[in-house]
């Protein structure tokens, strides 16, 4: 397979951003910048160990409340038991944070803090913000049992991860936690995850790492230091260039997609998900803002806060999870095939990249007056809207995007739409490689427009 990126025509044209916002300059955290080699993208998607969404649906409150009431989270607490922060070379004392009490299983007992230095903040969400870190060496650090946490082995040869880091009220004061906080949402979809992933390990999943409790940010005008008056959970990830929603965004600048491409992407989505789908675990939010690239130009799922573990024999459940542009439209009519509707969701990100914006989401030709708004797209979104320029695009991609977009019943699984000639007549890597280098490019003139005007 060639590795050229002028083996066919562009697979979009520009029309503008996709609502993605363009990436923005790294910002030092530590003063002492990162490495060039890990000067990866500022996301404009915060999907290092979920995103938070807003679903409009009800199911969406009840599952929360499930979530809340499994994670067992105490409303207020008194902080006379605790005992005062142990030095960075020692376990942070936070492990003993009243509101971490179901999460005890996957801490690893150690500061972080020691382990991973030079943090340069990438991304910025509601719940908290991502960090490129340098790992320290290990030479001199305790070794921690595979029981003892989620800590996965950083893989020879990488110098930088992700870190989220998201802060818990401080030791100083009594926390205190309603119900309903965002922070609750977000430490019970975080248990969800860890249990739900715990034992799972593939090259196309973006898995949590490890779990710490550590110091928050740093607080500039205070006397005291930051383990003090502050505490944070921070969670490790592996460090990802951009997600699929960034590289839509870039084509209204220049970037140019192509047929083959998608069909490398597509690719790895469909491993990863036939790996999920044979421990019988449906990932329920697969989009372009979930679908992350890393250095290699490996499409990696992530954000599994909506995934659900079935069984064999009883797959159905209820609940519409995930944006609606994405959704398959079972989702939104009753019970539904868990296991079924992540094929669907992936051809809606095909149609996407075709487009740069998702299904449903704006008129189907610039010519029409017509706009899809999120309630009219429970109506229509049972087939796809017609593409702009059909013309553009080989026969196989057509009848690729026809099976993903097939009736739950009918509709093929990852292990059946990999033998699909879409697929197989897939770009090799090195492409991916080019195009992700032109990402860089075209970014980097964007930054420099910026400083001249």
């Amino acid at each position: 397979m060639s590795s050229s990126t002028s083996e066919s025509a562009p697979l979009t044209t520009p029309r503008g951003l996709s609502g993605v916002p363009p990436p923005s300059p790294l910002k030092s955290k530590g003063g002492g910048g990162i490495a060039p080699e890990a000067r990866m993208l500022v996301s404009g998607t915060d999907t290092f160990g979920g995103v938070d969404v807003e679903n409009g649906e009800e199911e969406e409150d009840e599952r929360d409340e499930e979530r809340r009431q499994s994670l067992q989270i105490p409303l207020s607490h008194s902080p006379a038991s605790m005992s005062s922060p142990l030095s960075s070379s020692q376990p942070s004392s936070g492990l003993q944070h009243p509101l971490l009490t179901s999460l005890q299983p996957y801490i690893v007992p150690l500061d972080p803090s020691s382990r991973f230095v030079d943090l340069v903040e990438i991304a910025e969400g509601e719940s908290g913000s991502v960090f490129a870190a340098r790992a320290a060496s290990t030479g001199s650090q305790v070794e921690v049992q595979p029981q003892e946490g989620t800590d996965r082995s950083i893989p020879a040869g990488t110098s930088h991860v992700a870190i989220k880091r998201i802060p818990l009220p401080p030791l100083s004061t009594s926390p205190s936690l309603s119900d309903d906080s965002p922070l609750s949402s977000k430490l019970a979809s975080l248990l969800h995850e860890l249990m739900l992933l715990r034992n799972l390990e593939h090259e196309h999943l973006l898995l949590l790492d490890g779990v710490y409790v550590g110091p928050g940010a740093d607080d500039e005008d205070s006397p005291e230091p930051a383990s003090v008056l502050d505490t944070s959970l921070w969670i490790r990830m592996e460090l990802m260039e951009r997600s699929l929603a960034d590289v839509v965004g870039l084509v209204g600048e220049g970037l140019a997609l192509q047929e083959r491409m998608v069909g490398r992407f597509s690719s790895d989505v469909l491993l990863g998900l036939e790996y999920l789908q044979k421990q019988h675990i449906a990932h329920r939010d697969v989009r372009s803002d979930n679908l992350l690239l890393n250095a290699g130009g490996v499409v990696k799922l992530a954000d599994f806060s909506n995934a659900i573990r079935v069984t064999r024999n009883a797959p159905t459940v209820t609940g519409a999870v995930g944006v609606v542009y994405w959704q398959a439209p079972e989702m939104r009519a009753g019970p539904y095939n868990a296991l079924k509707v992540d094929v669907w969701s992936l051809g809606a990100t095909v149609w996407e990249l075709a487009e740069t914006v998702p299904p449903f989401s704006m008129p189907a030709s610039p010519s029409t007056q017509t706009t899809f708004s999120v309630q009219s797209a429970r109506h229509v979104g049972s087939q796809w809207p017609p593409l702009t320029h059909p013309e553009h695009y080989s026969r196989v991609f057509h009848e690729f995007l026809k099976l993903c977009g097939r009736e739950a019943a009918g509709r093929p699984g990852p292990g059946e739409l990999l033998n699909t000639p879409f697929i197989r007549n897939a770009c090799g890597r090195a492409v991916i490689l080019q195009l992700l280098s032109q990402c860089r490019s075209i970014e980097e003139s964007m930054v420099a427009r910026e400083a001249e005007s």
